[in-house]
């Protein structure tokens, strides 16, 4: 499959643009490092860092500005895929992580100490396209997307995909697969899912933030891929719910383990996410069991060093972290529905009060809630 250049350099420079700076009341406007984020140890107590997902870029840019109002504090957020923001918050480069995957066993041993995954709300991986003179919503089975990234399903009239499409007027036209390139939570989901529903992808492919590939083109972060599918005919990707509605791109409906074709919306990622979050809430929602939920959702978490002390904090600051994430599992919920997050639930409200009530600083709690 031949490849623009053109598109490919749209798609880098598309991928370089998320990142989010939010002065708060009293900050003396956006000062600070807003492309790679700083060593936190500086005594910088204004300024608070964090990097990782772009899945959850959409929704923190709105939470941070949200929270800006009435905070004498800056949010500096970094949209690098959280691949880059385990890495920063690993070499203790920020202060929190964001990822759309819990830590694997690597992971969490290379960090050196105890983190505590924040859930944050629920969104969806959706399958968007580019596909001259079609605008339906496709409907796709799990077989039929695994076999597109598997590369057996090469063209967007193939038999299959038309079975389940009659009406719609599918082109003789070359599907050119568009993936993440980069680590990343939105893989994680992506894989998790092709990996329950798919034996052959499972044994051949199998989950991971970074994968191998069968087949297609990389894009650098939510940004990147949403970027290279809308310039290219005929192409495919994944990305995270919001990317697509902000770019008007079609969405395609998933075929869920029910058998019914469900689009994503925020009705069916409640619907998913209604579930009993466990004490550490590291939970999959893909492949759900609810009838009515979309099949392709995950919960989406903030990452932070338990012992805050060892992350190289102040107490000040270790506690303006934590009213944060307190503020953003509580009033900054509201900001979930309106991105197509879904917000959390009471139970796993209740979950993150926990999780948070468990930080300390020099081995005593920092919460006072």
């Amino acid at each position: 499959m031949k490849i623009n250049i053109r598109l490919l350099i749209t798609g880098l420079v598309l991928a370089l643009s998320g990142s989010l700076i939010f002065g708060c009341k009293g900050s003396g406007g956006n000062k600070g490092n807003d492309s790679t984020a700083s060593n936190n140890t500086t005594g910088n107590d204004n300024t608070l860092l964090g990097a990782g997902s772009t899945f959850v870029y959409p929704l923190f840019s709105k939470m941070f500005a949200e929270y800006g109002v009435s905070h004498t504090l800056k949010v500096n957020y970094q949209s690098i895929g959280s691949g880059g923001g385990i890495l920063q918050l690993t070499n203790k480069t920020v202060d929190f992580g964001a990822s759309d995957a819990p830590l694997n066993d690597e992971q969490t041993k290379k960090m050196g100490a105890a983190v505590l995954h924040i859930p944050i709300a629920s969104g969806a991986d959706v399958i968007t396209y580019h596909i001259p003179g079609v605008t339906a919503s496709l409907k796709m089975t799990p077989k039929i997307i695994a076999d597109i990234y598997l590369g057996k399903i090469t063209r967007w009239n193939d038999a299959a995909i038309a079975a389940g499409n009659r009406g719609v007027k599918l082109p003789d036209l070359s599907i050119a697969v568009v993936h993440r390139a980069d680590g990343s939570g939105t893989t994680y989901i992506w894989t998790d899912y092709l990996t329950k529903v798919s034996p052959e992808w499972a044994q051949k492919v199998g989950k991971g933030s970074a994968i191998k590939w069968p087949t297609g083109l990389g894009g650098k972060g939510n940004e990147g891929v949403s970027g290279l599918v809308k310039q290219t005919p005929g192409a495919i990707g994944y990305v995270e719910l919001a990317y697509a509605l902000q770019n008007k791109m079609p969405v395609a409906q998933v075929q869920n383990s029910s058998g019914k074709f469900i689009a994503p919306n925020l009705s069916s990622i409640t619907a998913a996410s209604n579930v009993s979050l466990p004490a550490d809430a590291k939970v999959s929602l893909t492949n759900t069991a609810n009838a009515e939920g979309y099949p392709i959702s995950s919960f989406t978490w903030a990452l932070l060093y338990k012992e805050q002390d060892y992350a190289g904090h102040s107490q000040a600051k270790a506690t303006q972290l934590l009213d944060l994430f307190w503020w953003v599992t509580h009033n900054g919920q509201s900001s979930c529905e309106s991105l197509n997050y879904a917000p959390l639930s009471k139970s796993a409200v209740a979950v993150a009060e926990k999780i948070l009530s468990s930080a300390t600083y020099d081995g005593k709690p920092i919460m006072k809630k």
